[in-house]
């Protein structure tokens, strides 16, 4: 059976996957758990070698933890300030069961859209303190 470029494309990478690090659309950068030899092995996708980059150094320091790390609550805090601004549009004092459903879904776009932009950031910045930023091409 020939195989054409775009076959062997389908087989490794992960259509629809987000990145682990960000949630945006993965781009083909990705971690196997090298030791497990039984199929499937424990993966996850990037959306780029910064996002591989930080979550490999995070994986190192708290492979087993579940607590927040410092760059995932200053990423938290940092969203603050853009659901803040929606809270203030909607009112402080609407009890959230009397939010519409559109008032939530900009809620929560807004919270997640805050942190993702706040991790990449991160992100961005330590790849660039190390000196191995993302090559643009």
């Amino acid at each position: 059976m020939n195989m054409t470029s775009s076959d062997r494309l389908r087989l490794w990478h992960p259509r629809g996957t987000l990145c682990a690090v960000c949630r945006c659309p993965t781009r083909g950068f990705g971690w196997f758990d090298p030791v497990r030899s039984k199929q499937p092995r424990p993966s996850v996708w990037f959306c780029s070698i910064a996002c591989q980059g930080f979550w490999t150094r995070l994986a190192r320091e708290r492979w087993a933890m579940v607590d927040l790390t410092e760059q995932e609550k200053a990423a938290i805090r940092a969203s603050m300030k853009p659901i803040a601004e929606i809270m203030e549009e909607i009112g402080w004092k609407t009890r959230l069961a009397e939010l519409s459903e559109a008032q939530v879904r900009t809620l929560i776009e807004v919270a997640v859209g805050g942190f993702q932009d706040a991790m990449r950031a991160i992100a961005q910045g330590s790849a660039e303190t190390r000196g191995d930023a993302e090559i643009p091409f």
